[in-house]
């Protein structure tokens, strides 16, 4: 297994895998309030099973090289985590998206972690578009995206129907191009 350091406070980015589904359920259990308004990912795992299953078809995404699941610890702690939700090199497009736990707010963890997936996708597979998909009302997202330096592509009025609300969708993206002048 790797960590990658995501700087000099004991933040790592790990891949989260299926042995690791009792702490990653603890962490959901932690995060839940926060991430449930905006996306079905922590209603996905909701018991030791459930965790598992979801843990298992991001491993299965990993395999076809469609998707990534990436952990956030911090001081030894799973306290959020990045994905790759969406990888699609033929057209080479992919999307990354995040999560956290109140207490590991503040500490610019998901913009490092993004960071770091971004720079894999573009500069070691080649991806030419790197898209980020929040909820118009999720302004913690929204600051993230603008953080990483993308630009609001648009807005998908009630895009998709979540806890039987029709939620407006933000689309953000970085093109290779942009993304690697602004890398240096």
């Amino acid at each position: 297994m790797f960590a990658v350091p995501l700087g000099d406070d004991g933040a790592e980015l790990r891949p989260l895998e299926i042995w690791q589904a009792q702490e990653f359920l603890d962490h959901m259990d932690r995060a839940r309030d926060l991430v449930d308004p905006w996306i079905p990912f922590a209603s996905f795992a909701t018991d030791l099973e459930s965790a598992r299953d979801l843990l298992r078809r991001y491993a299965e995404k990993q395999a076809a090289d469609t998707g990534r699941l990436y952990g956030i610890w911090l001081n030894g702690t799973l306290v959020g985590g990045v994905l790759f939700r969406m990888f699609d090199t033929e057209s080479g497009n992919c999307e990354v998206g995040c999560w956290l736990e109140p207490a590991a707010q503040g500490h610019g963890l998901v913009s490092r972690a993004a960071t770091r997936l971004i720079d894999w996708a573009v500069l070691e597979r080649g991806m030419h578009r790197v898209e980020w998909d929040a909820s118009a009302a999720n302004t913690r997202s929204i600051a993230v995206a603008e953080r990483l330096g993308m630009t609001r592509d648009g807005v998908l009025r009630q895009n998709y129907l979540y806890r039987g609300v029709r939620h407006d969708s933000e689309i953000w993206s970085v093109p290779a191009p942009e993304w690697r002048a602004r890398q240096g």
